[in-house]
């Protein structure tokens, strides 16, 4: 027997959601700190490889929650990349 297509959604979007918010406090650390040390660049520009990789996935099979998900843990990502950069310059 198959879940509820409701059930499937709700499942999908909360572990979207959880994904998704686990780059905040990261992001936040960064940015309050000054400092990205502690971050591998190679993991993360491999890592904001595969979620733009699934972004397009998204698209291709018009998964609003795939979309949504992948869209903004690329732009989390993607802000804590720029952060990297720009404070391991300095």
């Amino acid at each position: 027997m198959r879940p509820a297509f409701w059930i499937v959604n709700f499942i999908g979007s909360l572990a979207a959601v959880c994904t998704t918010v686990a780059f905040v406090p990261q992001l936040v650390r960064v940015y309050r700190l000054r400092t990205a040390r502690d971050i591998s660049l190679i993991t993360f520009l491999v890592f904001s490889l595969g979620v733009f990789l699934w972004l397009l996935y998204g698209l291709f099979i018009h998964s609003l929650p795939v979309i949504a998900a992948n869209g903004a843990t690329l732009a989390l990502a993607l802000a804590i990349l720029f952060l990297k950069l720009l404070y391991d310059r300095n």
